[in-house]
């Protein structure tokens, strides 16, 4: 069936509209990250840089760290861009273009979201990586798509009910891909449950002039527990991602660097050099992941 072009937009170039990408102008793996000024400080490391655009807040580059054709992409904050970013990936592999119609046989990216978070339990240093191996998600994003064989609805319906939130306020929840989670932990990075909020203040709980609805909510998230599992942090994109990548058939990994400890008030003393240290341990990990 043809894709309407309401739905589909192109520009006058071809390229999708909001990335103003071509095709050919990404790779099977990409690297995601919120700020635009991060995709020069992942390529800074490349061997070589083929490709460069910028549109509004989406800056891509594509290029080589040993002998792996990377493409690096900004996504701003917030999981309404990442229902920008994931759609639109997933166009350029899966989509013709000339033809408006889906592809026979599906591509599967590798995607590898490079962000920063905060910790939520006390014992998490600043500084650390955490793993997301699950995403909760308390937007509203993953409930607009038919999406319930991909959740972990059973975690959702738990931590509801211990929130005591009714159903419209329902969070969801999804798992990592496994095997590229696993292959980005060790001995050095934690693993957890991530909070994706839909806000940096009053949704993660932070106090400047408007009060709180519920001043304890953070209070609960640190206490809570699922099979074991903690929630370890908080940040803005990470159940998205999960979300549209597992919808959508891609893998995904959520890689973060803890930049402030919640309960202990603290904050890292140099956060770029602790993003640099998580750039240069996500592109070891891709440059000798299995083909």
């Amino acid at each position: 069936m043809r894709i309407a072009e309401s739905e589909l937009i192109l520009n006058k170039d071809g390229s999708i509209y909001h990335l103003n990408l071509l095709p050919e102008h990404i790779a099977n793996t990409v690297i995601t990250v919120g700020d635009p000024d991060r995709v020069s400080q992942v390529t800074s490391y490349f061997d070589e840089i083929e490709f460069t655009i910028r549109k509004r807040e989406f800056f891509t580059q594509t290029g080589y760290y040993q002998g792996e054709r990377l493409t690096v992409i900004s996504t701003g904050i917030g999981t309404d861009n990442i229902d920008i970013v994931l759609n639109e990936l997933d166009a350029l592999v899966n989509i013709d273009f000339t033809q408006r119609t889906i592809k026979k046989e599906a591509t599967a990216l590798n995607i590898i979201r490079i962000g920063t978070t905060g910790a939520i339990q006390k014992h998490i240093a600043v500084d650390s990586f955490i793993a997301s191996e699950i995403g909760i998600g308390f937007d509203n994003l993953l409930h607009f798509y038919q999406s319930d064989d991909i959740q972990d609805l059973k975690l959702a319906s738990d931590l509801g009910k211990y929130l005591t939130w009714d159903a419209a306020k329902a969070p969801y929840a999804v798992h990592w891909d496994e095997n590229l989670g696993a292959h980005f932990v060790d001995k050095n990075v934690h693993k957890g449950i991530t909070m994706t909020n839909a806000g940096f203040y009053g949704p993660q709980g932070r106090v400047l002039r408007a009060p709180l609805k519920d001043t304890n909510l953070n209070h609960k998230i640190e206490a809570y527990s699922y099979k074991d599992k903690l929630i370890t942090n908080l940040e803005m994109e990470t159940a998205g991602i999960y979300g549209l990548a597992k919808l959508l058939g891609h893998k995904a990994i959520s890689m973060n660097v803890v930049l402030a400890n919640r309960p202990l008030g603290k904050f890292s003393t140099d956060p770029k050099e602790a993003v640099d240290r998580l750039i240069r341990f996500c592109l070891e990990k891709i440059a000798s992941y299995p083909h």
